[in-house]
């Protein structure tokens, strides 16, 4: 019987104690400034919103995520940068998914008052996993 149980254990987040299903993975296209910011905490939180953002929003696709970094990061600071994390699902499940243009462009709209508890519930690093820059041939990375 104790062998059975121990097969239908949730995985397990070795470094939190965290069962792997308490948990989702965002991204959030960034440019060179706010990559040195997120570097700065350790790769553990991303930073405050300036007056004129009032809304964090990181988005559920990391095709999407890839779309911005390239098409938009790179146009308006010569780099773009596709990061990856993971969230307590219980603190993320409050904010609903927005659909901005296409059906497959999610993204959660965090009011700018609450960054703080959202970095707060970020489990592990904060992760880069594309980089493009100007006159790169735009392809998507290996995933």
């Amino acid at each position: 019987m104790e062998e059975r149980a121990a097969k239908l254990a949730l995985p397990i987040n070795a470094e939190y104690n965290i069962a792997v299903n308490d948990l989702i993975t965002l991204f959030r296209p960034v440019g060179p400034k706010e990559l040195e910011l997120i570097r700065a905490s350790g790769n553990r939180a991303f930073p405050p919103r300036l007056p004129q953002q009032p809304i964090f929003y990181p988005v559920l696709s990391e095709a999407y995520a890839i779309q911005i970094a390239r098409d938009w990061n790179v146009k308006d600071s010569g780099a773009g940068y596709v990061t990856r994390f993971r969230v307590r699902r219980d603190f993320v499940s409050k904010f609903q998914a927005q659909i901005v243009g296409d059906s497959s462009h999610q993204e959660l709209w965090i009011p700018a008052e609450e960054l703080t508890r959202f970095n707060d519930n970020i489990v592990g690093e904060i992760e880069v996993i594309a980089e493009f820059r100007k006159n790169e041939p735009k392809q998507l990375p290996a995933v």
